[in-house]
């Protein structure tokens, strides 16, 4: 395993070009403030639904073509006139949360940066090759994820470029002894909990270091850590493999998660203190405006 990191450089950022990706604090906030109720799938089945529906009326409210997918209901968007068949990029994240959890960080952050990022490039240029998609059943063994990725046609998955899930993204700490790793992971991090990690493995490793670069030359003031795992070693560390990048990983599909690393980092993962006023909207910020900086590189 090898970490790659993008540092923030307050010298440079005035010589750093405009971003062409610019995200609304306060629609990340609206969006978030919208679905962080209990939603679990059985036992919050109509707060399920309520945000499984305001998802999707949002995604068609910012003109793309959205619709159920699967037993779970995960939630598919493209933009007007193009075809699943077409997209090269695939961003997504989960929408359910643990019972009795608002789950603001997970995974709500996720859900706002996916809308967030979607409603940003169709700005910048609409009809990318891009498919976004919500997942259900996160919390119950990757179930959305797993539907999700056994539907794909063979011809859809050979060209896909990556597949970018967003996995809490929203907590932030400048405190020290603020961010934990996993226990037996033969990394060092910082033990302060203000950058973003992205995690890649064998398949998508390849894509670490232009999205460093781009780090360093769109947002220059946010910390990424970059995390290469090599020769299927993520089976050894459970912990790695514990969200919806899973499923691709499994198909060999480049696939990289996006994270704030969740109980490592953020005391309220999975307590009813996952609430709102709880995160830090200017990181979540950097954060989606990169992903989006990222996407358009990889679409060339």
């Amino acid at each position: 395993m090898l970490i790659s990191s993008s540092k923030p450089d307050s010298k440079n950022s005035q010589n750093i070009p405009t971003k062409s990706i610019t995200i609304s604090q306060s629609y990340l906030r609206e969006v978030i403030e919208a679905i962080s109720i209990p939603r679990h799938y059985i036992y919050e089945k109509k707060n399920n639904l309520k945000v499984r529906n305001y998802i999707k009326r949002e995604f068609e409210s910012l003109g793309l073509y959205s619709f159920y997918q699967g037993e779970y209901d995960n939630i598919i968007a493209t933009y007007d006139g193009v075809a699943m068949s077409e997209c090269s990029i695939i961003i997504c994240g989960h929408y359910d949360s643990v019972p009795n959890s608002l789950g603001a960080d997970d995974n709500a952050s996720a859900i706002a940066g996916l809308l967030a990022v979607a409603k940003a490039l169709g700005e910048f240029a609409p009809s990318l090759p891009v498919m976004f998609v919500a997942f259900n059943r996160e919390e119950d063994g990757l179930l959305g994820s797993y539907e999700f990725m056994h539907s794909l046609p063979t011809t859809l998955t050979k060209q896909l470029k990556c597949v970018h899930v967003l996995e809490m993204i929203g907590y932030c700490s400048h405190e020290p002894n603020s961010q934990l790793i996993p226990e037996g992971l033969p990394i060092k991090v910082s033990d302060v909990g203000d950058f973003i990690a992205i995690i890649a493995n064998r398949d998508s490793n390849h894509l670490i270091k232009p999205l460093i670069k781009t780090a360093e030359q769109t947002q220059p003031q946010l910390s990424v850590k970059a995390l290469k795992v090599f020769l299927g070693v993520e089976k050894l560390f459970p912990h790695l493999s514990r969200s919806d990048h899973a499923p691709f990983w499994e198909s060999r599909i480049p696939a990289m998660m996006w994270t704030d690393t969740s109980e490592f980092r953020n005391p309220h993962y999975h307590k009813p203190s996952d609430t709102p006023d709880t995160l830090d909207y200017e990181f979540m910020k950097s954060v989606v405006e990169l992903l989006g900086e990222v996407v358009l590189e990889e679409l060339g």
